[in-house]
């Protein structure tokens, strides 16, 4: 762990498995409540200056990149033992980390003037909250920490970053990196198993919680911060939907489908969970889609050819096994994968169902995993009403050969991005947030730096006396 600058070990440790063969192959340590306590207490006392300092913030965020850059392979080659994904996909994770840390360096929060005249000059100003928690998931700890570490730190925050158990492993050698790069206090990284998320979430020092995980553990974050009234920036789980239009090009389509919902093996919070498709097409959609998934290679995330990796957790591979079994006991078929591969890691092969119905579970809730439902549609109102009936609201799109019916259609669609003819197009410039059970506030883009502010108005009253003289 990296605390106030200084590398901490701790007195008990956790396991750490490989998911492409299921075997335990390194220990983090588990932090303990002293040393949480030593983390959030490192960053209450280095906020003070570090709020002061934009100039250094900028030049420390610059470094941070070039370092985090300097180590790509590593890290990668890290990532991928502890999460799974081929080294490809973690080598753009950790690139995306150094794309973040520069797009926010580079960022001008200007103060704003609201009014200026004889009478007032009205400013508007964005201050730092104070010490952060950044909690991270499973899926893609590296970046999404980023998404979190690279507003906070441009804001004035300092930070206290804490990985899922899972994968913990590239995130604190992050911080050992880094350590030299921020003041001590700016960024500490700890790792542990629960109940240390809530106990960083519940600290009385810490001014936000940053939070990307499932619904479930986003509702206990939102309990737990609203004790002592905490900011929150909650990026939860998402159900998204893809709708085929009768014109959409199949072959671009499926391709289109497929690479965002089976990325990471479906591990992904706004990948395409559940396809709609118009009758007209469904048959040859259903096809192309199999194919697809018939044409991957599944294996360990370092060797050379393999396009997608594990599952990471053996819960994670026990939930899509279990969703799609129980979608064939009621009614579905599969025509293409549909079981766990044999041999050792968490490996479910690409799955495509077809058969099903919205109650489904397989439909109605988020699987997380390589899994995806295919139904056909006969009536477009009828399926945005559908598509619109899931508690879910992060990312959809809507695939057609005419791009201005399309964004019609997207217009209707309850979520927080609807993409056309495109999903899982993510930039750092970009807004990203969901709607409904998806999650509260916005990452990215200016909008996900004023969610690590403060509004402080700043009213200067130019005339002789005032109201009440």
């Amino acid at each position: 762990m990296t605390i106030g600058g200084e590398r901490v070990a701790g007195r008990e440790s956790f396991d750490v498995v490989n998911p492409a063969t299921g075997q335990v192959f390194a220990a983090a340590p588990d932090c303990s409540d002293a040393d949480l306590e030593r983390a959030v207490s490192a960053a209450r006392t280095a906020f003070a200056q570090w709020r002061t300092d934009e100039r250094g913030r900028r030049e420390a965020m610059r470094e941070a990149a070039a370092r985090i850059e300097s180590h790509t392979r590593d890290l990668a080659t890290l990532l991928t033992k502890e999460q799974g994904k081929p080294v490809r996909e973690a080598t753009g994770e950790v690139l995306q980390a150094s794309e973040w840390l520069r797009h926010y360096a580079d960022m001008e929060s200007p103060t704003e003037v609201l009014a200026d005249s004889a009478h007032a000059r009205i400013e508007l100003s964005r201050r730092p909250l104070g010490p952060v928690a950044a909690i991270t998931p499973w899926n893609a700890p590296v970046g999404l920490a980023f998404w979190k570490l690279a507003p906070a730190l441009r804001a004035g925050n300092t930070v206290v970053l804490k990985p899922s158990p899972y994968t913990p492993l590239t995130t604190l050698r992050i911080g050992e990196l880094l350590a030299d790069v921020f003041p001590p206090g700016v960024l500490n990284v700890i790792s542990g198993r629960d109940p240390l998320g809530a106990k960083l979430s519940s600290h009385p020092a810490i001014r936000k919680v940053s939070f990307t995980g499932s619904t479930a553990s986003g509702r206990k974050v939102a309990i737990a911060a609203a004790e002592d009234l905490k900011r929150v920036t909650l990026e939860l789980g998402g159900n998204d939907p893809a709708i085929v239009l009768e014109d959409a090009d199949v072959e671009t389509t499926a391709a289109g489908i497929f690479g965002s919902a089976m990325t990471n093996v479906g591990q992904i919070c706004v990948a395409v969970k559940r396809t709609y498709v118009a009758r007209a097409v469904y048959d040859d959609m259903l096809a192309a889609l199999s194919e697809r998934a018939k044409n991957v290679r599944l294996g360990n995330g370092l060797d050379e050819g393999v396009t997608h990796g594990p599952l990471n957790n053996r819960p994670q591979l026990d939930r899509v096994t279990d969703l799609v079994a129980s979608a064939v006991d009621a009614g579905a078929r599969v025509v293409a994968g549909g079981a766990t591969v044999e041999g050792p890691g968490y490996f479910h092969a690409p799955t495509i169902l077809t058969d099903v119905t919205d109650e489904m579970p397989i439909v109605s809730e988020e699987q997380f995993g390589p899994a995806l439902p295919v139904l056909p549609y006969d009536d477009l109102d009828d399926v945005v009403a559908r598509v619109n009936a899931s508690p879910f609201g992060l990312g959809s799109s809507v695939w057609t050969g005419d791009v201005e019916r399309g964004g019609d259609i997207a217009r209707r669609i309850e979520a927080g991005t609807t993409w056309v003819n495109c999903h899982l197009y993510l930039l750092p410039s970009l807004p990203f947030g969901g709607v409904k059970w998806s999650g509260l506030g916005v990452e990215n883009g200016v909008w996900g730096l004023h969610e690590f502010t403060d509004m402080h108005v700043l009213h200067q009253n130019l005339l002789p006396g005032n109201a009440w003289s």
